[in-house]
């Protein structure tokens, strides 16, 4: 009942995985990575043991072939089993049961792995390996959006239910004292997918650094509409001074969570003044 996508980014040493299930909270299931090791993605009457096992395998220096031989081969219910996992080089590996109810397959290409059981037809796996190869961006926008396309091929036979994306790397964690750089879920939604991809847009504003060219002077145009929005969101009276003006704007940014995109006094990120807007 699901199809998932793992991947890895060789530049930026991400690896990551997408997956969508007519299955309530999928993302406590199917996905499990560690940076500088590898992902896994396990499914159909999962085992959530092949998780931790490869990962461990991999670790010590196995391949994903090598890891995905050894922990299939002494499951009795293998052929009930559906698997994909990258190793530390993003070599893919993915397994597919004969027991696996149909359709049921998957596909392996440059740095991906992509798998589903109870799908329409081949054509979401497709979908999913193509639009990972031919997609630009980051390996989170680029997992979000083989994952839409997989959707869009037809998806899961029996719907949609929840959808999860984690994408690990060194340090990339909250405070840099983990690897969990993206881990997001969503566990009941009629449109798992357009969630989870809204929520990472959430995530990236919350938590991704400012962009240089989007950090403006707190003056001229860009100032009226920062005094209206906080004055609109009651952070601010009407009428006060600069120094109001910023102890309003500081006052609002450390409510709302923006603390990664605060600025010097005196400037603004203009996605959080957009934002803004939009509340």
């Amino acid at each position: 009942m699901t199809f998932s996508i793992v991947g890895f980014d060789p530049k930026e040493k991400e690896w990551g995985i997408a997956v969508q299930s007519k299955f309530l909270g999928v993302g406590a299931v199917v996905p499990f990575a560690k940076a500088g090791v590898g992902a896994v993605a396990t499914q159909s009457y999962a085992n959530t043991s092949y998780g931790p096992r490869a990962l461990q395998l991999m670790e010590e220096g196995k391949t994903a072939e090598e890891a995905l031989e050894i922990i299939t081969k002494d499951d009795p219910e293998k052929e009930l089993r559906q698997v994909g996992l990258l190793d530390a080089m993003g070599n893919p590996a993915t397994f597919t049961g004969e027991g696996c109810y149909n359709w049921a397959g998957g596909m392996t290409g440059p740095h991906f792995a992509a798998q589903g059981n109870i799908l329409v037809d081949e054509k979401t796996v497709q979908a999913m390996g193509q639009t990972f190869i031919s997609t630009e961006g980051s390996l989170a926008e680029r997992l979000l959006a083989s994952l839409n396309a997989g959707q869009s091929a037809g998806g899961d036979s029996r719907g949609q239910q929840s959808a999860a994306l984690l994408v690990v790397k060194e340090a990339g964690g909250y405070g840099g004292f983990n690897d969990r750089y993206i881990d997001l879920r969503v566990d009941d939604h009629p449109e798992p997918i357009t969630e989870l991809i809204r929520i990472y847009h959430l995530q990236q504003l919350y938590f991704a650094p400012s962009k240089a060219d989007r950090v403006a002077a707190i003056e001229g145009a860009v100032k009226e509409q920062l005094v209206r929005e906080l004055v609109r969101l009651t952070y601010l009276e009407a009428g006060k001074g600069d120094e109001q003006l910023l102890k309003a704007l500081t006052a609002y940014i450390h409510t709302e969570n923006f603390e990664a995109r605060e600025q010097e006094a005196g400037k603004i990120d203009l996605d959080v003044l957009d934002y803004m807007k939009k509340q």
